[in-house]
């Protein structure tokens, strides 16, 4: 059995960005584009982990404490704007929301 890598967090890492760039760029509903945004922040955690424990610095691993925080604070007011659209619009359609256009 072979030992896991920071090359094996690194593929992995590529693969979450990836499905999470995927889904933001071909889904409509804003819910799944949040929940993207949501896996491409989480990505972005392993790869800071990964090489916060490859180069022994604990740098990496409290700058993703920190993303963590900010995704949970982007996710709240996220939310609360989604809320906020769909009493107006009742629709979770991106295309339809042009509320805040000129």
């Amino acid at each position: 059995m072979t030992p896991i890598t920071p090359y094996h967090y690194l593929v992995l890492s590529a693969a979450l960005f990836m499905l999470g760039v995927i889904g933001v760029m071909t889904r409509r509903n804003i819910i799944i584009i949040f929940m993207s945004i949501e896996l491409m922040l989480n990505a972005v955690n392993i790869n800071l982990a990964a090489f916060s424990q490859q180069l022994h610095n604990a740098v990496g691993q409290v700058f993703a404490i920190f993303v963590v925080a900010v995704a949970a604070a982007e996710a709240a007011i996220g939310l609360g704007i989604i809320l906020a659209f769909y009493r107006n619009k009742e629709t979770l359609n991106i295309d339809e929301m042009n509320i805040l256009r000129w």
